[in-house]
């Protein structure tokens, strides 16, 4: 079975929809590889049709805050732990990390199919004003109307269904195929907002048959 979705499936799920917000949702998810946190969170004020570019809040939206000293959970809003009493600005300093701001490119067909989208829907602030909850709902019926079957998890074995997530990921590996130098990479990288380079290396590794090609490389003019 196969761990990632190729560019030819999620061209099948987008025409296997019914309307033009669920096209669009799951051309934004591959083609710009957000968070679905991200892309639900894109505004008609984030999108500069000019220089072709989306500006999005790079928001990991299930962080878990934490006091540093004694581990007791800490809402948005508190400046002093509940608990100890004492100050919680790396906390908050990690939930700033996790609220920076990215602008990424964005092709033009996608860019055509958002205007035609705002014009069509009257839109002036939310891109797709849908929950998570529904935005996962979508991109699963897509993919069973794609007839596009469960994928392996590389680093368990496990069967995972096809999710928001497994959008971004088609992105990343996609990306590695075509430029996996060093430079390409850390371009990856920062597209997809990823703190540690370690993150992003790990598409690295799926992204092709490379290497069966290299190992069958080594024995097929063997001299001994």
């Amino acid at each position: 079975m196969k761990t990632y979705l190729e560019p030819e499936e999620i061209v099948a799920m987008e025409n296997s929809t019914s309307n033009l917000r669920d096209r669009l949702l799951v051309r934004v998810l591959f083609h710009l590889g957000c968070r679905i946190s991200e892309s639900l969170g894109i505004t008609l004020s984030d999108i500069d049709f000019s220089r072709g570019t989306v500006t999005i809040l790079h928001l990991k939206s299930r962080i878990s805050l934490t006091c540093p000293v004694c581990k007791v959970r800490l809402g948005r809003r508190h400046r002093f732990c509940p608990e100890c009493g004492g100050g919680v600005s790396q906390a908050i300093m990690r939930q700033q990390e996790h609220r920076r701001m990215r602008t990424l490119p964005i092709d033009s067909d996608t860019l055509s199919i958002l205007a035609d989208f705002i014009r069509s829907h009257n839109v002036s602030s939310s891109i797709f004003g849908i929950n998570r909850h529904r935005a996962w709902h979508i991109v699963k019926e897509c993919g069973k109307r794609a007839n596009i079957t469960d994928l392996v998890n590389p680093e368990t074995g496990k069967l995972r269904g096809i999710s928001p997530h497994r959008l971004r990921d088609a992105f990343a590996v996609h990306a590695v195929k075509l430029n996996d130098s060093g430079d390409g990479l850390r371009l990856l990288q920062e597209h997809l907002g990823h703190t540690s380079f370690n993150t992003t290396a790990k598409y690295r590794k799926v992204g092709g048959a490379e290497h069966r090609q290299w190992y069958d490389e080594l024995w097929r003019k063997r001299s001994f």
